[in-house]
């Protein structure tokens, strides 16, 4: 008798959203996310005092008023274009995967997920962090808890982690492929690529040298050793991607980082500042594009569908325009399922991969 087929799970990982557009299941997102040492990366103590008397008191009811701007019949947008994305890759691997979307905080929690395919049988699992770019506060943390819950039982499974995908042709065409009829159809004179924010010593702490992430105007300029893991450095990668994609020509576009939190330097410049600079360059036709993020949430609907719409008309713009994200198009879809097919080969285990990187797969070069 031979041994028994491996039965392979994939989990699709996002950051997370509340359980409703309330106060209350804002405050619990919200501590379970801020109290992550590697979201707000300061003493604990420290990370106590600023969440209980500073975030937790105050933020919960305005990110609800938020939320409720952009809930929809269904539930919150993130999960909503989660679950799409999640039916359209498991009918796409239907016999090989065993698919299952999670969410790094709130529900469905990791703990659950896992859990449940589990008792599917699954004894293998790939992780695809669903955040395009290298970041300690999204990517990092949700392989960790994911190298916790696997490693919690007696038997610990086999664990691939696909890698951070900005430079992956699939992934930019798709987003090349959803922005082009947007932008021509809205006559942009102008395109703007808003990245979530991060603080500046996250940049510093991803530098092997300690000399080269933000010590030049120009330092992400071009990708080497020492930026190669920088997530500004792969912002402006994708975004010259994707500015060559579109064709947009030299000085057509700006890069900028929306989303900041505290007092803190965040990396630069910051969105909010950058929209009333181009009113005032003479943009009137503006486009947007958040290649950070997949699924549409709160920081595209709300901060940029929204918030930003309104910064820049009242800047004296005319129009401006949220590009979609990538959600569950056809495109995209297509891209998880080549990402997730290359990552097939020789796995680390769940034990190993706290201590050691995950499986890194190689890939097609970006451009083509």
């Amino acid at each position: 008798m031979g041994l028994p087929s491996t039965k392979r799970g994939l989990l699709l990982i996002n950051l997370g959203t509340p359980d409703a557009p309330e106060s209350g299941p804002v405050r619990r997102y919200l501590r379970e996310f801020l109290n992550d040492p590697r979201v707000i990366d300061i003493h604990p103590v420290g990370r106590w005092f600023l969440l209980n008397l500073f975030i937790l008191p105050f933020r919960p009811a305005k990110s609800a008023e938020a939320y409720r701007k952009v809930w929809t019949q269904e539930g919150s947008p993130l999960l909503v274009y989660g679950r799409a994305l999640e039916a359209a890759v498991a009918e796409r691997l239907k016999g090989d995967y065993e698919v299952a979307l999670a969410m790094r905080y709130g529900n469905p929690s990791l703990p659950d997920v896992i859990a449940r395919l589990k008792a599917k049988g699954v004894s293998e699992f790939t992780v695809l962090p669903l955040y395009p770019h290298e970041a300690a506060s999204s990517a990092s943390s949700s392989l960790a808890r994911t190298y916790e819950v696997l490693a919690e039982g007696w038997d610990v499974p086999n664990v691939r982690a696909v890698p951070a995908f900005f430079d992956d042709a699939g992934f930019l065409d798709a987003f090349a492929s959803v922005a082009r009829p947007v932008i021509d159809e809205a006559r942009a004179d102008h395109v703007l690529f808003s990245f979530h924010g991060l603080p500046e010593r996250h940049m510093r702490k991803s530098d092997p040298t300690g000399q080269h992430c933000l010590a030049s105007a120009g330092c992400c300029d071009v990708l080497g050793d020492a930026n190669r893991h920088c997530y500004r450095a792969q912002c402006f990668d994708t975004a010259r991607s994707l500015a060559r994609r579109l064709a947009l020509p030299e000085g057509g576009y700006t890069v900028s980082f929306q989303s900041r939190l505290g007092r803190t330097p965040w990396v630069k410049p910051y969105t909010d500042v950058v929209l009333p600079e181009l009113a005032a360059r003479g943009v009137k036709r503006l486009a947007v594009m958040c290649p950070a993020f997949v699924a549409d949430c709160l920081e595209t609907l709300e901060e940029v569908g929204i918030r930003a719409k309104e910064q820049f008309v009242e800047a004296g713009g005319e129009a401006l325009t949220l590009v979609p994200s990538l959600n569950a198009h056809p495109e995209w879809v297509d891209a998880v399922v080549r990402l997730v097919r290359a990552s097939d080969g020789p796995p680390a285990t769940a034990r190993a991969s706290l201590t050691e990187s995950p499986v890194r797969a190689p890939r097609e070069p970006a451009e083509r």
